[in-house]
């Protein structure tokens, strides 16, 4: 039987990830204006940040989800997506 793929994260994640695509419309803006290259750096670090947040929360919710599964729900192939996942982080 297939299970869903909608976590109880997901709200939180997509919250996240939209933000970071307005503070990256930001950063590309000071770009196009010419902003100091420093200002503009740190503003790309905090976009990295919260990409990588995002994805660490989505990648431990999915592999805490499928680790919960009984084995015929999880599917034959739920110990290497899992593994898979984990050299995501």
């Amino acid at each position: 039987m297939a299970h869903s793929h909608d976590h109880i994260t997901h709200p939180d994640i997509v919250k996240r990830l939209k933000r970071a695509e307005g503070h990256l419309r930001h950063v590309i803006g000071m770009l196009e204006n010419g902003k100091p290259c420093l200002d503009t750096a740190r503003q790309l670090l905090a976009v990295e940040r919260s990409l990588v947040a995002a994805k660490r929360q989505m990648i431990h919710d999915h592999m805490d989800h499928c680790l919960g599964m009984a084995d015929d729900e999880a599917g034959p192939h739920a110990p290497e997506d899992i593994r898979a996942l984990a050299r995501l982080l």
